[in-house]
């Protein structure tokens, strides 16, 4: 496994794990799920070098977290874990964004025991509240640094102007947005906002919720109850123009004789080396195949390839729903 560093000298594998798809019977399922499958996909991880893995106390809720914890349970040394947090809770019910330092203590506390770590290596806010200043949020959670809580902080789906405006507060390790071949709207000026302040950049859904690996060219392929039912990239009406980018990428896999996963996530890669994808993953035979994508160097002639399909901004439909799209590039 190679490895690259985020912001403030963070050094993690090139890939890392988004753990989100392992929850078994949660609020956000991609398929179907099995705990015992999921642990041993992160214990082969672990074996083949990876060492970044992300959770939130959003997913499950708290379950993904628990999760994760015992299947690292006396494999913790050397391995970054990344959780997050936004909400306030009704007990297993979310009651609204709260990025007050009190929530960002709770939920510090909460990841921790349920993680079973004595520290946080990276914990972001995972959506900016539009009512509580990004400075106050930013320096709740620098206090949690302080106390040794936390090692590094990251911020997700923030604009700009918020990364700057938080790095002024506290050094900033990472921003995790979504960011893929089909969704480049962090080019330019949120990317930049990144590179200023020495920020890492942290991409999820970087397979576009496993749309770009080629594998689902009909929503009949989809489990009900799966959440990309309601993607409106997986409509009807848009996935069959979103399948001309599938196979502007499988073209380019053949002709290196790869994954279309591995072409996508090399895409990533090939952006910066502050950029660090974080494919979802909950079997290991997905597990294996990303991670052989920092071995993949695609061309020029590859790269133009895929901007020829896929440019900023073209691709049919937005990435969330109306309500999801109001919580990112706050």
């Amino acid at each position: 496994m190679k490895y690259r560093r985020l912001g403030q000298g963070l050094e993690v594998s090139a890939i890392g794990i988004g753990c989100m798809p392992m929850i078994r019977e949660g609020n956000i399922n991609y398929g179907t799920a099995d705990d015992a499958v999921s642990t041993r996909t992160i214990h082969e991880a672990i074996d083949l070098g990876i060492t970044f893995f992300d959770t939130a106390e959003m997913y499950g809720p708290f379950r993904n977290e628990e999760l994760v914890g015992a299947a690292i349970k006396g494999r913790r040394e050397g391995l970054v874990i990344a959780t997050k947090f936004a909400m306030r809770w009704d007990g297993n019910r979310p009651a609204g964004i709260d990025g007050s330092p009190e929530n960002a203590r709770r939920a510090c506390e909460g990841s921790l025991k349920r993680l079973g770590i004595d520290t946080i290596d990276l914990f972001y806010q995972h959506r900016v509240d539009p009512n509580v200043p990004i400075e106050e949020t930013v320096g709740g959670m620098a206090e949690l640094v302080r106390e040794g809580k936390v090692r590094f902080l990251g911020l997700s789906e923030a604009a700009a102007a918020t990364v700057r405006r938080a790095a002024k507060v506290h050094p900033i390790a990472a921003l995790q947005s979504e960011y893929s071949i089909w969704e480049r709207d962090v080019e330019g000026d949120v990317l930049a906002a990144c590179r200023e302040n020495g920020i890492g950049f942290v991409p999820y859904s970087p397979l576009g919720r496993g749309f770009l690996a080629g594998g689902i060219r009909s929503l009949d392929e989809l489990p009900a109850g799966d959440w990309r039912r309601n993607d409106p990239r997986y409509s009807p009406e848009n996935m069959p123009k979103n399948l001309a980018i599938v196979d502007a990428i499988a073209a380019v896999a053949a002709r290196h004789g790869v994954s279309n996963a591995q072409v996508a996530l090399a895409w990533l890669l090939a952006q910066g080396d502050d950029i660090v994808p974080i494919p979802g993953v909950k079997r290991s035979e997905t597990l294996r195949d990303s991670a052989g994508a920092p071995d993949v160097t695609l061309t020029a002639e590859d790269l133009a390839a895929i901007e020829a399909v896929a440019p900023n901004g073209g691709t049919a439909g937005p990435r969330y729903a109306a309500a999801g799209m109001a919580t990112v590039k706050l």
